[in-house]
């Protein structure tokens, strides 16, 4: 048989296709109109069900929030925006950006109809963006923050955006999406934002006995920068960097998951640095705790149950800022403490007949063993991976139960300035690694102690390396001079008592 041309033979198929979708269009009228209606859903509604079997492919939706009334937010859906952020690629064309000013970096997720490929565990799983407008009469919902607003006229049309991800992998899969990789979303969300988040400072307030709104803590200081003995520093950030890890260790222990620090040395030699550098080091925020400032056990009590986890307690110069003591002050205390100051019996009244604000001594004040009971007994283990810091300018004036392990873990001596510490500085304001007139330096510093902040003020001086060294040789020398100085007169004055 010969073949037909091309010509024909394409119009030929053309034919065909033509008269077989006319069939398939009346035979789909003639059995609307013969086949009932529930016999014809019977029909699609097995056919579909054939099809969902047959298909390997799963889906489950992730809808912005949960109940019917759609006010409550969705945890997983914000964990998704988070973790799907990190996730973008070239190939997402539509892109969600902002930035709050509590957060380090931008926040990206993606838009509308994007798609994202993940894998997890050598699991395939794709990730899609449904965004789609929705219209109600009368009222509408606010956005991220499930709220509702009343319209005067309630005819009136209001549009809203109903955001959702579908999620699609194979079926045979599906036990371990839903045991493994949500909690896995969950926990990488959880990081991410607390990455991203900014330092910030919070401080006690005295006339509500809470803690007042947070300010960000912008301050610079870091590991990488601090002048500190660089055998300690590694000690320290080895310590801190087991703790972040230690979570397993301590629940195993059955200890709670806190770690006590004391900082002492003279003033100037960068306690209040060193936190800083912790809390930018850890991510963690700091609370800063003035125990006059809190008027008793109770006060102090809602003060650490209101400290999140990750927060570092800050209580400087703990040897000074309150007397702490075992037990309060009884009212036969402070009438024996009136007649021997004054000679006169003990009168609570004033010669107006009332006594003023500041006569009047706390009924109640925080004392060492409600101190101790509360960042040690059962009240620690309501929170966890908290850090408690403690300064002094004098350790030997503490109260040995507050040396004792389980409330001071690690003792960090801030001496004054090594070698180690100058080097530190001197790259940090001189860009110096070395420099001929380090040895000598590092010989004076040997006959003479000058803690960080008074070297850090000589090199402040000029920004002429040659020209701030020197300096910092002369302020050497005079220090000894002084010190030789006073030597000198104290044994003058030792041996005019002597002749007496």
């Amino acid at each position: 048989m010969s073949s037909l041309p091309n010509g024909e033979r394409a119009a030929t198929v053309l034919s065909a296709a033509a008269s077989l979708a006319a069939s398939a269009i009346l035979f789909r009228t003639i059995a609307s109109d013969l086949v009932p209606g529930e016999v014809h859903g019977y029909f699609s509604s097995t056919l579909h069900s054939i099809f969902r079997y047959l298909s390997s492919q799963h889906t489950i939706i992730i809808e912005e929030f949960k109940g019917n009334q759609g006010h409550t937010v969705n945890e997983l859906f914000e964990a998704a925006e988070v973790y799907l952020g990190t996730k973008t690629s070239p190939a997402v064309r539509k892109l969600r950006v902002g930035k709050d000013e509590e957060e380090k970096k931008l926040a990206v997720t993606i838009d509308g109809d994007e798609e994202i490929v993940d894998v997890f565990e050598d699991v395939k799983v794709t990730w899609r963006s449904i965004s789609r407008q929705v219209e109600s009469l009368g009222f509408g919902n606010m956005g991220g923050e499930g709220r509702t607003f009343w319209l005067e006229d309630s005819d009136e049309t209001v549009w809203s955006e109903e955001r959702s991800y579908e999620l699609g992998f194979n079926k045979k899969h599906k036990d371990k999406v839903l045991n493994s990789y949500f909690p896995y979303i969950l926990e990488r969300a959880k990081a991410i934002k607390e990455e991203n988040k900014v330092v910030k400072l919070h401080t006690v307030n005295t006339h509500h006995g809470c803690w007042r709104d947070a300010i960000i803590l912008d301050h610079p200081m870091t590991f990488q920068t601090l002048a500190m003995d660089s055998e300690l520093k590694t000690a320290l950030l080895e310590d801190l960097d087991n703790f972040v890890k230690g979570k397993a260790f301590y629940k195993r222990m059955g200890k709670t998951w806190r770690r006590g620090y004391l900082l002492y040395g003279p003033s100037g030699t960068g306690k209040s640095s060193l936190i800083a550098a912790m809390a930018n080091h850890l991510n963690y925020d700091i609370y800063d705790m003035d125990l006059t400032g809190v008027g008793s056990n109770d006060d102090l009590r809602l003060l650490l149950l209101a400290m999140p986890s990750k927060a570092i307690l800050v209580i400087e110069d703990v040897d000074c800022v309150v007397n702490l003591q075992n037990q309060e002050d009884n009212e036969e205390d402070r009438e024996d403490r009136e007649e021997a100051t004054t000679g006169e019996p003990y009168n609570p009244w004033d010669e107006d007949g009332w006594v003023t604000e500041d006569e009047i001594e706390p009924e109640n004040q925080v004392t060492l063993s409600g101190f101790l009971n509360l960042i040690n007994g059962l009240l620690s283990c309501c929170s966890e991976e908290q850090i408690l810091v403690f300064t002094t300018n004098h350790r030997e004036q503490l109260d040995p139960a507050l040396l004792r392990p389980g409330c001071i873990d690690m003792e960090i001596h801030m001496s004054c300035c090594t070698i180690s510490a100058f080097k530190q500085l001197a790259w940090n304001y001189l860009g110096l690694y070395d420099h001929p007139l380090f040895e000598q330096i590092e010989r004076l510093m040997g006959e003479v102690k000058v803690t960080p902040a008074e070297v850090a003020g000589e090199l402040m001086k000029s920004k002429d390396a040659d020209v701030s060294l020197q300096g910092v040789i002369e302020f050497f020398h005079k220090k000894i001079e002084k010190n030789e100085a006073k030597t000198a007169k104290d044994n003058g004055s030792i041996k005019g008592l002597e002749n007496i």
